[in-house]
């Protein structure tokens, strides 16, 4: 198994006594959770977001995917300039249920509005 330059790097520093077993100890640690994360994002990256509007009025369908890395990016961008999201109302604290349901680990449909003038939302983590 190849070692990273990072943990070889903190190696040679205790061998050196630069610094201690315990710093070191703590140095690769640090890089392992860092390496953890890592491959949770990688995980996470996969997944995508789908967002569906259905306007009855005039028969507009909006269909859109999203990678889960742009989520956040993307649901406030269309939010702000759709005139779909703007009737759907929904509001940032909206936006930080659906971020809070994806880094959770749900899957499947997460929001679902049907509106007064006939507008459906859909939201679903894929």
């Amino acid at each position: 198994m190849a070692m990273s330059q990072e943990k070889l790097q903190i190696l040679n520093m205790v061998k050196e006594g630069k610094i201690t077993v315990d710093e070191g100890l703590k140095l690769l640690e640090a890089l392992d959770e860092t390496d953890k994360n890592k491959l949770d994002t990688a995980d996470r990256a996969v997944k995508c977001l789908r967002i569906r509007v259905l306007d009855p009025e005039d028969d507009t369908r909006v269909n859109v995917t999203l990678p889960v890395s742009l989520l956040k990016m993307g649901l406030k961008f269309a939010s702000k300039l759709s005139p779909e999201m703007k009737e759907a109302n929904l509001n940032d604290l909206d936006i930080e249920e659906i971020l809070a349901a994806v880094d959770s680990g749900q899957i499947g449909k997460i929001v679902e509005v049907d509106s007064n003038d006939g507008t459906k939302v859909e939201v679903i983590v894929e």
